[in-house]
């Protein structure tokens, strides 16, 4: 195989992919915010409980 078809084989790739994200809208820009904000929180309520846990056994500075 040569790095030529190589490229163009990526360039296929990269132009079909581009094509469904353009049909899909603004869709993936919303389910990549609400996915962070979900992750946000659970990320907060685990570091809430790590606080909670450590104060309980006096471990907390």
């Amino acid at each position: 195989m040569r790095l030529n078809e190589l490229f163009f084989a990526l360039q296929k790739f990269f132009e079909a992919t581009f094509k469904i994200l353009t049909k899909l809208g603004n869709f993936p820009n919303v389910l990549f915010i609400v996915v962070g904000f979900v992750l946000f929180f659970i990320w907060l309520r685990q570091m809430f409980a790590y606080n909670r846990e450590a104060e309980q056994n006096g471990t907390l500075k």
